[in-house]
């Protein structure tokens, strides 16, 4: 089962630091998608490092367990958001993977993190 935790928090944790990077990478326009899909304004500047701090503990496999937990969390925080906002009859582009995910979001997207979902309650145990 070690072996599955490992493979899961590696994953997981290249998922994070791609998102990470690459709404870093999108410059202005990161801001401009999350407000979009109505990600709180005080939460859009700290987004991306999380996520590469996160990340990174998962691959470096340092506080494995505690890192997957808070992936698994925002996540949750994530989806709750996409289903909110499809909810409201909207469809933004995701700002998921910055430049990356210009595609408006859909049933797809929750799909998705569900599946990183499972990886981080994977890496968890």
């Amino acid at each position: 089962m070690d072996a599955v935790g490992l493979i899961a928090s590696l994953a997981l944790g290249l998922s994070f630091v791609v998102a990470g990077a690459s709404k870093l990478a999108a410059g202005p326009a990161w801001p401009e998608q999350a407000a979009g899909l109505g990600a709180p304004t005080w939460t859009v500047p700290i987004v991306p490092w999380f996520e590469l701090i996160v990340g990174a503990l998962l691959i470096a496999q340092v506080g494995r367990r505690p890192a997957a937990v808070v992936a698994g969390l925002l996540l949750v925080a994530f989806t709750v958001l996409i289903v909110s906002t499809l909810r409201q009859g909207r469809r933004p582009p995701c700002a998921c993977f910055g430049a990356w995910s210009a595609k408006p979001i859909g049933p797809g997207h929750v799909a998705r993190n569900t599946l990183l979902l499972c990886l981080a309650i994977l890496a968890a145990l």
